[in-house]
């Protein structure tokens, strides 16, 4: 790697990718060398548009190119274990779209590569890298709220989606869980850590993904998680976490906050608003900074996004699709 710039490629050419590569682009310390789709004609356009030097037809191709540091992989879900992989084994370090993988198996595997080839990885869970996030959790760490009671999040979109949309393909890991409840669930997590249990219930489409799905997740504290996600639903994308001592409320948009409120009983309420010299709120850049700090520091994973967290997300994840009964198509466990 060069000491002054982090050397990226990406891989996938769809929206995420460009969303996070015009962020990459905003930060001195980052240059993305190269692209790859599965056309030379997606990666041509898409290196245009950005002004990237080298575009490649096929993956293969890019994760053997030694003058990429790391990988961004930002292909649907089903694809994750694959494309990373690829990486991996050529002995690039990796940055992987969430959901990590589409089960906690293809984690694992992911994972355990990484750490026999002593690289970096990491779920691009860019909700744990956001500044306002960070001081929630550290708030929470502190006792700020006593001991944690109640956890509530939801993320609901508005379709109506045909059922060739990724997010009602089966092929495409499709759904309202992978895509939307990664987020209440991750937060959870954050939060609370595993849950010892989970319940959970579904609204199917014709094509067998969910439409939207609660979950009750508990912990042996006592603690509980309230968690919806949907697509076929607008949801007003609100979290709360409650505890003996007081509630921090996040009206919307809980995954990258404009601001919360800290309650605390004999107290004013406490505002908690998002520093506009941290940039957009809606960036990917503090991941992709996040990345960078791991790498120049020699990490393979970071304390903010440890690939337990992720694994264990996997895991919650799966429990919730063996409940409702989703399935994707040549899946093994």
């Amino acid at each position: 790697m060069t000491v002054e710039r982090v050397r990226w490629g990406v891989l996938a050419t769809g929206g995420i990718a460009a969303a996070f590569t015009g962020d990459l682009l905003d930060l001195p310390d980052a240059e993305v060398v190269a692209v790859a789709s599965r056309t030379d004609a997606s990666a041509k356009a898409f290196a245009e548009r950005f002004g990237i030097p080298r575009a490649y037809g096929d993956w293969a191709s890019l994760a053997a190119d030694d003058e990429v540091d790391i990988v961004y992989v930002a292909t649907p879900h089903m694809a994750h274990r694959k494309a990373a992989g690829l990486c991996l084994e050529a002995g690039r370090a990796v940055l992987c779209e969430k959901a990590f993988t589409i089960n906690a198996r293809e984690a694992g595997e992911l994972v355990d590569l990484a750490r026999e080839r002593g690289l970096f990885l990491m779920e691009a869970m860019w909700m744990y890298c956001n500044p306002l996030i960070r001081k929630l959790k550290a708030l929470v760490d502190d006792g700020a709220l006593g001991e944690i009671r109640t956890v509530q999040a939801d993320f609901g979109i508005d379709g109506p989606f045909p059922p060739s949309h990724r997010l009602r393909d089966p092929a495409q890991g499709g759904g309202a869980l992978l895509d939307l409840g990664v987020y209440p669930v991750s937060f959870a997590h954050l939060v609370l850590g595993e849950p010892s249990g989970v319940t959970a219930r579904s609204t199917l489409s014709p094509e067998g993904v969910d439409l939207q799905t609660g979950m009750v997740l508990s912990w042996d504290s006592g603690a509980q998680a309230v968690l919806h996600c949907a697509v076929n639903s607008s949801t007003p994308v609100a979290a709360s976490v409650t505890g003996s001592e007081g509630r921090v409320q996040i009206p919307g948009d809980f995954f990258h906050p404009e601001r919360f409120v800290l309650h605390r009983d004999g107290r004013e309420p406490e505002e908690f608003v998002a520093d506009p010299a941290d940039g957009p709120r809606n960036s990917l850049r503090h991941e992709a900074a996040e990345v960078m700090r791991c790498l120049r520091a020699g990490a393979t994973e970071s304390p903010l996004v440890p690939l337990s967290s992720s694994l264990a997300v996997m895991r919650t994840l799966d429990s919730v699709r063996d409940q409702v009964g989703v399935r994707y198509p040549g899946e093994t466990r």
